[in-house]
């Protein structure tokens, strides 16, 4: 009779299961990576802006798109409460938004002027700016750029500076978070085309 000890058990089923894919093919993760939080200090305020950065299994011009969908920001994730387009200004676009912090203490709402994306060194950016809201300033910016064919990586940075005295590191651990959610809706978006 044969004995198998458990970790020779491991290893048989390791390999059987590496021989029952077909040829060429590698087993799917069984969970995407996740989205990798940053601050990013900026010369407009004390407080760091919030970032978040993912790479995405599409084309950079894909996630451009996606990103340019102003109406459906509050799809890819509910840390944006509410997203629309409230007006034009020539090629620039106007968009309310409306995002829950300190664990939905407080609402921030916003109208911010995104600018048409810009090329700079390889990247695509758009970046939009506070027109006027409950907060002393506002910005996001995102950044695409290509990684390899059809892959591109996908970064957001979000500086919000609040009129109430809240600490400001509070503040960029919830802007990273709400960025992570972002640009993790933008990869899950344009993965599942």
């Amino acid at each position: 009779m044969y004995r198998f000890s458990p970790s020779s058990l491991l290893t048989l089923a390791a390999l059987v299961g590496c021989l029952a894919l077909p040829s060429g093919a590698a087993a799917e993760p069984a969970n995407p990576p996740k989205a990798q939080r940053f601050s990013v200090k900026t010369p407009l305020s004390s407080i760091q802006a919030g970032a978040a950065r993912i790479d995405v299994a599409t084309d950079a011009q894909s996630v451009v798109q996606i990103i340019q969908d102003f109406g459906n920001y509050g799809k890819l994730t509910d840390k944006f409460e509410k997203a629309r387009v409230v007006g034009r200004s020539g090629a620039d676009t106007d968009v309310y938004l409306q995002v829950p912090i300190l664990k939905g203490a407080a609402k921030i709402w916003a109208v911010l002027r995104f600018s048409p994306v810009r090329n700079s060194n390889g990247e695509q950016v758009l970046a939009g700016h506070m027109l006027k809201g409950n907060v002393e300033r506002l910005d996001a910016k995102w950044t695409v750029r290509p990684s390899g064919a059809q892959q591109s990586h996908v970064e957001l940075e979000l500086l919000i500076v609040p009129k109430l005295p809240v600490p400001g590191s509070l503040v960029t651990r919830e802007t990273a978070y709400a960025a992570d959610k972002a640009v993790t809706g933008v990869r899950d978006r344009a993965e599942h085309k």
